[in-house]
């Protein structure tokens, strides 16, 4: 966290046949570069021993096995938002 003051915020709403959820914070960001990246099994952005690299993966596979897509949207030193959909 690069922030004095963290913040997270969650949201669902109705879309069709799906439920789409997004998870905003006012972290570090992440460089569109690494978009795609993020998802793939052992590949994390920040190598530390607390982090494995298969987070992300694990949701991507979730999301998918319920008919959903996720993404992002991210500004280095402002924040990423997380979205995923999940069919109804």
């Amino acid at each position: 966290m690069d922030k004095e003051q963290g913040l997270i915020n969650i949201n669902v709403k109705d879309v069709e046949t799906h439920y789409q959820f997004s998870i905003e914070d006012n972290g570090i960001g992440i460089e569109e570069r690494f978009h795609n990246k993020i998802f793939k099994i052992f590949h994390a952005l920040n190598k530390s021993k607390d982090s494995t690299g298969i987070g992300l993966s694990i949701v991507k596979k979730i999301v998918d096995l319920h008919e959903g897509n996720i993404w992002l949207e991210s500004e280095p030193n402002v924040g990423t938002t997380f979205y995923f959909t999940l069919k109804k």
